[in-house]
């Protein structure tokens, strides 16, 4: 049986370690899957992209495949070469790869819950953490998913722990700033806010 195992990271680079780990831990890039907030546009910041060392922007490898939106890219470079931009309801600007980035879009076209959650919950993950995935995402987290078997999720849980955000602690944290729940149709956050996010929780990007 299939599952899935999703993990909330205030840092990119946490949940750039966490897809690696899953990669070399066997799991196909096609069943891995990144959404990582850009409304700082880190992506787009004019920097080289090589977060798979082979000394080619990220980004063009990523035009050249498709943008990696799709159902995996294969091959030595891994998900996180085929990392592309689009837009999801709700969260504003992200960057993506995989699956559940592919799904997200096809849902947001009419799903009253807004695209990452009608994806996250299509795929298996319960109605009550979803929507604080989502929130993570809007608030400038990054989201990595993967589809696992059963009998592999416990080691493979314990790898997306590391350094990942505790939900529980942190929508407690969100409500004591009065917030309830998240809602697609609310103003995604400007960079201003995801950078204070971002400090609040981690010392910054």
């Amino acid at each position: 049986m299939t599952v899935i195992i999703s993990r909330l990271y205030d840092r990119y680079a946490d949940a750039e370690a966490a897809v690696r780990s899953l990669e070399t831990a066997g799991v196909p890039d096609s069943d891995i899957s990144i959404v990582a907030n850009n409304s700082d546009n880190w992506f787009s910041s004019g920097k080289k992209v090589d977060r798979d060392g082979d000394g080619v922007d990220d980004r063009a490898e990523g035009a050249g495949k498709g943008a990696g939106i799709g159902a995996g890219l294969g091959g030595a470079a891994g998900l996180l070469a085929g990392l592309g931009l689009l837009a999801i309801p709700g969260l504003g600007p992200v960057v993506a790869a995989g699956w559940l980035a592919a799904t997200a879009v096809g849902a947001a076209a009419g799903a009253a819950t807004g695209g990452l959650v009608g994806a996250l919950t299509q795929a298996g993950v319960s109605k009550e953490e979803a929507p604080l995935y989502a929130e993570g995402v809007r608030r400038g987290g990054t989201l990595v998913s993967a589809r696992v078997s059963d009998a592999d999720r416990t080691r493979l849980d314990a790898l997306l722990n590391k350094s990942a955000v505790n939900l529980g602690d942190r929508s407690a944290a969100w409500q004591k700033t009065g917030w309830k729940s998240y809602d697609p149709t609310s103003k995604p956050y400007g960079a201003d806010e995801v950078r204070k996010e971002r400090q609040l929780y981690s010392g910054g990007i």
